[in-house]
Parts: structure tokens; sequence; C-alpha cells
């Protein structure tokens, strides 16, 4: 007879609807834009430095190997400007990150039953403020990740992900910087990486 606090959770409450609640903690690496060459043809690159990342995540388990979350994390970061724009570097900026996570789990044959690895996409909003070069905005963003998840317990688990984490800017970003110079950016991609661990406790 196998025994394991998840499928003894699951026989015991076959059909029961569960809340995750999942305090996060990471590492994002840094991204950068080029902004737009314009009439005289300089383009320059502002890079959103890496730093670390924290925030919460409240998800729904309506099936076994299906979850669904609400995420909001934040990263303070620091602007860097490289090119021949004269404009403040170093600032601080903030990063407000909100997410909705849906992620499938596998249930490993060779693997214990209380471990499980797992994919996932997102796809939200992501907030930069506090900064004087590129004023407020919010962009659309996403994400495509994996992890795995353990609960060696029935209501207390861990999980370790990572994922990558795109950024869409848009031409209308446009912000007046030292010397009167004006930055614009060309519809572009930009991205990171994050790497993610925390705990996780069911109810």
């Amino acid at each position: 007879m196998i025994s394991s606090p998840l499928v003894a959770q699951d026989r015991t409450h076959p059909d029961r609807t569960q809340v995750e609640i999942t305090p996060l903690f990471g590492y994002r690496t840094n991204m950068s834009v080029t902004t737009d060459p314009g009439i005289e043809g300089v383009t320059s690159k502002i890079v959103f430095r890496d730093a670390p990342a924290y925030g919460v995540a409240v998800g729904v388990r309506a099936h076994d190997e299906d979850v669904v979350e609400f995420r909001w994390s934040r990263q303070q970061s620091r602007l860097l400007v490289v090119g021949p724009i004269v404009a403040p570097s170093n600032e601080r900026v903030t990063l407000d990150q909100f997410h909705m996570d849906c992620s499938h789990e596998f249930v490993v044959e060779e693997w214990p039953l209380w471990a499980r690895p797992y994919i996932m996409a997102s796809v939200g909003a992501t907030h930069i403020s506090n900064t004087e070069l590129l004023g407020s905005m919010t962009r659309f963003s996403f994400g495509i990740g994996a992890g795995i998840k353990v609960f060696p317990s029935r209501q207390v688990g861990f999980k370790v992900q990572a994922e990558w984490l795109p950024l869409w800017i848009t031409q209308s970003v446009g912000a007046v910087c030292s010397g009167g110079c004006v930055i614009r950016f060309t519809g572009q991609l930009i991205s990171q990486g994050e790497v993610t661990i925390g705990p996780v406790f069911r109810f």
C-alpha cells in the first residue's frame, strides 16, 4: 500500500477546492531597452539592473494537477544609461508585476509522490514607477517557466521556479531628461529571467 501526504489529502477530499498561499523570494536578471534614434540617428541603451524581488501568490487548486494563481511581485532596481544621452544614471526604479499564473503539475513514476515538476505560463501587467527618466508607466507582460513542488506534509510545501519574463515597451513611452532631450522607444520586447523560491501553504 502506497502512502503519501499528497495522495491521502486528495483521497480524503477528492472534490474540495484548495487554496494555496506562497510568499515569494527571488532574483531577476537585468534587462535593457534601446531608445529611438530619432532625427539625429543616435541611440542609447537604458538598463534595468539585476536585483532581488519579493512578493506573494494566492492560488486555487480545483483539480489535483492544475493551479491558477494571482501573483504580485516587486523589484527595487536601478537605471543605467549607456550612450550619448545626458540623463540621470543609477537612479532607483520600482517594478511592480501583477500576473495571473496557470501551472500544470506532472506525476512522474520514478519520482516520490510528494515531489512534482510543473510548467507554467503567466500573463498580466508590469508597472514601472519612481523614476525621473521614464516617469511612471504600465505595460503588458507575460511569462513562461518551470519548477518543482515538494509537499512533505499535507498543508506545508516548498517550490523552486525559473521563469522568462518579457515586457512589451511601445513607442508611446517618452520622458524629458536633463538638457531638454526627449527619450522615445520604438515598439520592442525586452525581457529578464527570474529564479524564485518560497514555502507553499495549503488550506
